[in-house]
């Protein structure tokens, strides 16, 4: 039998009568993973109400007492890193060492913000008139939506849960639905450490209906959202309309340019990673290699003939080094693509769903090559899968113009052993984040992570700038002089 799971509002799991259901599925199998309540508005109201009340006393709480309770969770995720690691891989398809980093970084982002409950730091500067005292402190926004996607299930949610808490707002999270067992997991990391009601509630369901009730109510202050560009213009213009501030963090189109001086065995083992880790499902995989035409042939023989011995099957099997696409309309979208490319471009490597045996009853598709022109859809598209489009170039500058002519900006790579040159790329490239002989993925959550163009609105997540999308500056002013001082007053012409 299915397990089922209900909804977590003001501190308690609650299953509405009559509530629609939905399940989830591992994506190898298809076999059901757990079962889910479709909350409807009226739930998601009750939901957004519980965490309006709980914001006057959390906002009180002293940030280092919120920062233990998000210790507590982090030691949550650590005891049970294996468990929810295998539920990961399960409910979304990635292979379990990238299902048990997830928690990971789920776990080393959640301990790093209860440190900033001991910092939330503010400036002082002089002023310029005598006896008086100039600062800033942060402040909590209020009741914030995070709305996260499915790839990294409880990564994600937990940079903008632990964010927005140790800030001292109260939060309304909506999960993909496709990975909403992930995300009871990351509320009952909270919940056992001891999180007060309604501080942060859990809804189930549609983005048409649990999305867009969260996005226009009023009660809710903030969104912050991870997910597609279409998605997130709408979530954009409808939190607009309520004067919210929004946080996006949308798609990416990421390339790694290989110079002639590269290290080729380095750089082969990251695209592999980049390209097809996670079956190519970050936002921040490696969708584009761009090369040098004097190692052009000699790397694309070396990258066909490692992707022959790639093992493709169960993700939670340790010797798989790709799983399935996560889902059946994932599985539809990258094979349209292919069939896109087989148009327009070359097909070097790959390109169909696997059948017979196991795989029929997931979504598994061959790591996929395309040799292709700058221009072609497969080479400036969000595709999202395991497809890497390769794109011959002359020189530097070459590679650079390709490199930022697409209409996203998130994530970057160069392997050249020339120092002047990785130096200038760090300038020249048009991403928020640039690796130099390293895959465009792997960030670290010490650092702010984000891009440009159509990958976000210009916010960052994680480091010490992720407490900057969940707090307000006031500015105080302190005057001890015992007298009405006028700042900003022409002292001439008042003599």
């Amino acid at each position: 039998m299915t397990e089922r799971f209900g909804l977590f509002i003001n501190g308690a799991w609650t299953d509405p009568a009559n509530a629609k259901r939905f399940e989830t599925i591992n994506p190898a199998n298809g076999a059901p993973v757990g079962s889910f309540v479709s909350a409807s508005a009226e739930d998601v109201g009750r939901a957004i109400e519980a965490a309006r009340r709980a914001f006057p006393g959390w906002k009180e709480t002293p940030p280092p007492q919120r920062g233990e309770i998000l210790r507590k969770a982090a030691g949550y995720l650590r005891r049970h890193k294996d468990e929810i690691g295998t539920i990961v891989s399960r409910e979304m398809g990635k292979v379990i060492a990238e299902g048990k980093g997830d928690v990971q970084e789920a776990m080393d982002f959640v301990e790093y913000m209860a440190g900033e409950g001991r910092r939330l730091l503010g400036e002082t500067v002089p002023s310029e008139l005598r006896s008086k005292f100039c600062m800033t402190v942060r402040q909590p926004k209020g009741v914030i939506a995070c709305i996260t996607p499915w790839n990294f299930p409880t990564a994600i949610p937990n940079w903008k849960i632990a964010a927005a808490l140790v800030c001292g707002n109260t939060v309304v999270f909506k999960p993909a639905s496709s990975t909403a067992r992930c995300a009871v997991e990351v509320v009952r990391a909270y919940e056992e450490a001891g999180v007060p009601p309604g501080v942060l509630n859990l809804v189930t369901g549609s983005g048409g209906v649990v999305g867009t009730a969260l996005v226009t109510d009023p009660r809710v202050r903030a969104v912050s959202f991870t997910g597609g560009v279409e998605t997130g213009r709408d979530v954009y213009v409808k939190g607009a309309e309520g004067l919210k501030m929004v946080h996006l963090e949308l798609g990416g189109k990421n390339p790694v340019i290989l110079m002639e001086d590269a290290d080729l065995p380095l750089a082969l083992d990251g695209v592999l990673f980049g390209a097809f880790g996670t079956a190519g499902q970050r936002c921040t995989a490696t969708s584009r290699l761009i090369v040098h035409e004097k190692v052009f042939d000699p790397f694309l023989k070396m990258l066909t003939d490692r992707l022959d011995a790639f093992r493709i099957g169960d993700p939670v099997d340790p010797k798989t080094d790709m799983g399935p696409v996560a889902s059946r309309d994932q599985e539809q979208k990258i094979l349209s693509y292919i069939e896109i490319g087989k148009k327009e471009a070359k097909l070097l490597y790959g390109g169909r769903k696997l059948t017979g045996g196991a795989y029929d009853k997931g979504f598994f598709i061959q790591p996929t090559i395309f040799e292709t022109a700058h221009g072609t859809r497969i080479s400036k598209e969000e595709i999202f899968g395991p497809v890497l489009s390769v794109i011959k170039v002359k020189d530097y500058a070459e590679a650079v113009r390709v490199a930022n002519d697409v209409d996203y900006g998130l994530s970057s790579s160069i392997y050249t052993r020339d120092v002047n040159r990785a130096f200038r790329a760090m300038g020249d490239l048009e991403t928020g984040i640039t690796y130099i002989n390293a895959p465009t993925i792997g960030a670290e959550i010490q650092l702010p992570f984000g891009g440009v163009k159509n990958t976000g609105n210009g916010g960052r997540e994680a480091g010490t700038a992720a407490i900057e999308e969940f707090t307000e500056i006031k500015t105080v002013f302190v005057d001890f002089s015992s007298k009405l001082q006028k700042a900003q007053i022409d002292s001439e012409s008042v003599a």
